[in-house]
Order: C-alpha cells, then sequence, then structure tokens
C-alpha cells in the first residue's frame, strides 16, 4: 500500500489553486469509498448483482 501521506501529496499538486477545502474534503471521501470499495471486491466480500437489483427494486416500489 502506497503511503498515506505521499499519496495526499501527489493528490494535492493535481488540485487547481481555486479549489475550496469543501471540495478536497469531498474528493478524499469519495477516494476512501471507492478503494474501500474495491478492498471489499478484492476480498470476497462483494454483493452479487442480482441481489443488488433486488435491494433496489423494493426501495423503488415505495
Amino acid at each position: 500500500m502506497p503511503n498515506v501521506k505521499q499519496e495526499i501529496l501527489d493528490f494535492s499538486q493535481k488540485l487547481p489553486e481555486t479549489v475550496t477545502l469543501d471540495q478536497v474534503m469531498a474528493k478524499l471521501y469519495f477516494k476512501k469509498q471507492v478503494d474501500e470499495g474495491l478492498r471489499h471486491l478484492d476480498a470476497g466480500k462483494a454483493i452479487p448483482h442480482e441481489q443488488v437489483e433486488k435491494r433496489l427494486s423494493k426501495w423503488l416500489e415505495e
């Protein structure tokens, strides 16, 4: 796993000068969620697509 501090430094170098703190926080949170999802997939902890469709269809019926 890459060094977190270096990842943040690399990330910050790519941001525009006009970025707001809220935008930075949102991007970091999104990255964290995606990385966590990928770790779950790698560990075999994913929910099958069919099961996701069933869950979503229940939510959409209400």
